[in-house]
């Protein structure tokens, strides 16, 4: 009598937990798949780490546009008076347009000079009508192929690309961080979905197991045993619940609306489903990596615009070590429109212009020659920075395309072991049923099956991780339906 007490115990035990979990699944959602392609959309659009790179090449556009400020058109002015003891000493206005011109480092000017009174300096005096001025000036010597302008304005156009690699790059980072999680979240998952489902084959054994002692079909010690495994999974289910929780609070750190708020994975998604059959690298896929990868990869564009900063660079130096010879002439009239008559002798003409040239020469240079070698110091560092990095990336695709085959051989390998002990778990099974069998060795197949298909999960999840490793490592983003 005490044994039965203790199994009809033992049942109430293992119901009530069972009978509570069906009054709360009334209220359940509906369970929705939660995609990679979903992840992306929501991440792509609203994550703030992405907003916060696009605003690396917004800022290096703006560069970009200050570097072409010194091509800008400048006006500029200045007046000047005295007047003391009834005495015009002078009265002077002095203006002009410059207009920078991208050919050979030019300046086109128009001025207009009005220095009148009877202290003006003779060099500058004008009639009262003043003059007008159309020049130009020219840089023959130092500057005539590149000058400190065009250098800033190629150099931001340069960092233009370095800003965009980097934007790649930390797009592609959290990208693949967010990947990650997703799979540990689906690996979460599928372990508390596999421990939900032994728990269900522990609880329904033990029910007809009970029912049997009952009865008398069957002894006493199988429904303790039958009891145990019961206990046993549902305090490993309860850790997996944990897990399970932790991975989804992980996962939504990625996922942000539109107003830049946090929003939680909510409970009714579910990871989506994974055909194992498909989990196999294509033959193709290491060389199209490699090869994209010399062509697109964040750190060698990086690199690239530094050595293109470098050669722009390395020119600008070259060019200091000219002498300078600025030639600058002007064509001069005493009209002040272009609908004013003039007389020829006062008129625009070969005959009135001023014409001036300068010319200065460092006589050792070596400010210029150190500053160029430096220069050419830092475009042979850079080379061997392209040669390693560039062999690093090759070896680090080569090694996760070695990964992802392994895994997937593995992978296959382990789905035919599920298959043998599902057929040995159930011939188990029809001997225990003709009493051949105990319950233990049922227990101790179906946990073994239970096991390896949680290590099946983990390969699947091994697998796709290493698969956007793969990706991430050539580069670019895997989007999960390559």
């Amino acid at each position: 009598m005490a044994i039965r007490k203790m199994i009809i115990l033992l049942i109430a035990l293992c119901a009530l937990p069972a009978m509570n979990k069906a009054q709360e699944n009334k209220g359940d959602f509906e369970l929705k798949e939660f995609t990679l392609g979903d992840l992306e959309e929501l991440l792509m659009a609203h994550h703030p780490v992405v907003k916060q790179a696009k605003l690396l090449s917004e800022a290096a556009r703006a560069q970009v546009a200050q570097a072409r400020g010194n091509f800008d058109p400048a006006l500029k002015a200045a007046f000047s008076n005295k007047y003391f003891g009834n005495t015009n000493y002078y009265n002077d206005w002095n203006s002009e347009l410059k207009i920078p011109i991208w050919l050979a480092g030019a300046d086109l000017k128009v001025a207009y000079d009005r220095n009148v009174g009877a202290r003006t300096n003779p060099q500058t005096a004008t009639s009262t009508s003043g003059l007008s001025g159309v020049g130009v000036s020219i840089p023959l010597g130092q500057g005539f192929i590149i000058d400190n302008r065009r250098s800033t304005l190629w150099q931001a156009k340069a960092m233009l690309g370095y800003a965009e690699a980097e934007q790649v790059k930390q797009i592609n980072a959290i990208w693949f961080a967010a990947v990650k999680d997703y799979w540990d979240w689906y690996y979460a998952y599928r372990q508390y979905e596999l421990l939900q489902e032994g728990v269900k084959l522990a609880e329904t054994r033990f029910n007809a197991i009970s029912m049997q002692t009952v009865l008398g079909d069957a002894p006493a010690i199988d429904s303790v045993e039958a009891a145990i495994t019961v206990q046993e999974r549902k305090i490993e289910l309860a850790k997996y619940t944990v897990d399970l929780k932790n991975s989804r609070l992980v996962l939504s750190n990625h996922l942000w609306d539109e107003n830049q708020q946090p929003l939680e994975l909510p409970d009714y998604a579910i990871p989506a489903t994974v055909d194992t059959a498909l989990l196999q690298p294509d033959p193709t896929m290491l060389s199209s990596l490699l090869d994209q990868a010399q062509e697109q990869h964040p750190e060698l564009l990086k690199l690239e615009s530094k050595r293109q900063q470098l050669d722009i660079e390395e020119k600008y130096r070259k060019e200091l070590l000219k002498p300078k010879l600025n030639v600058a002439g002007t064509l001069i009239s005493s009209r002040r429109n272009l609908n004013e008559s003039m007389p020829y002798p006062y008129d625009f003409n070969w005959n009135n212009h001023k014409l001036g040239f300068e010319f200065a020469f460092p006589l050792f240079l070596r400010a210029e020659r150190g500053k160029l070698k430096e220069v050419r110091l830092r475009q042979e560092e850079l080379q061997y920075d392209q040669l390693i990095t560039g062999r690093s990336i090759n070896n680090d695709i080569t090694t996760k395309y070695n990964d992802l085959t392994a895994y997937s051989n593995q992978l296959q390998l382990q789905v035919l072991s599920i298959n043998n002990q599902q057929v040995l778990l159930n011939g188990e099974q029809q001997k225990f049923e003709l009493g051949e069998s105990t319950l233990f060795i049922i227990n101790n197949r179906e946990s073994k099956l239970i096991d390896m298909r949680m290590k099946r999960e983990g390969l699947i999840t091994n697998y796709n991780k290493t698969l956007a490793e793969l990706y991430y490592k050539a580069g670019t983003r895997w989007q999960g339906d390559k």
